[in-house]
Order: C-alpha cells, then structure tokens, then sequence
C-alpha cells in the first residue's frame, strides 16, 4: 500500500478463476465532492516484465 496525498495504491497479486495470477494495481481516492472513487488494472502473464520495465523507465525519467 502506498498513500500519496488524497489516493491510496494497493499493489496486488490475485488469482483468477482458471488458477493464473496476476498483477493487480488500484488506486482509491477521494474526489472533490468526498467520494471514494476506485480504478484497477490487471497485468496477466508474459505482459508484466515489460509492464515493469515500462514503469521503471518512466519513474526514472521523472527522478531526473
């Protein structure tokens, strides 16, 4: 769980029903009238290697 001002990250490996994990991302957050709003997304299989290396190209170039 990561809190980063109104939202709040959960990072997840869940499972589906045919038994294959997953990688599972949601953020909750509270929007401007109060209300808990949510978003998830789901990276299966061969897809989350390139998913992490997407996402620590793109952190890196926001460090620098």
């Amino acid at each position: 769980m990561v809190r980063a001002g109104r939202s709040t990250y959960f990072i997840d490996i869940r499972e589906a029903r045919d038994g294959a994990r997953f990688l599972s991302i949601s953020e909750s957050r509270i929007d401007g009238d109060d209300k808990r709003q949510r978003a998830t997304v789901r990276v299966f299989g061969d897809s989350v290697e390139p998913f992490r290396l997407a996402v620590n190209e793109a952190a890196g170039n926001i460090a620098h």
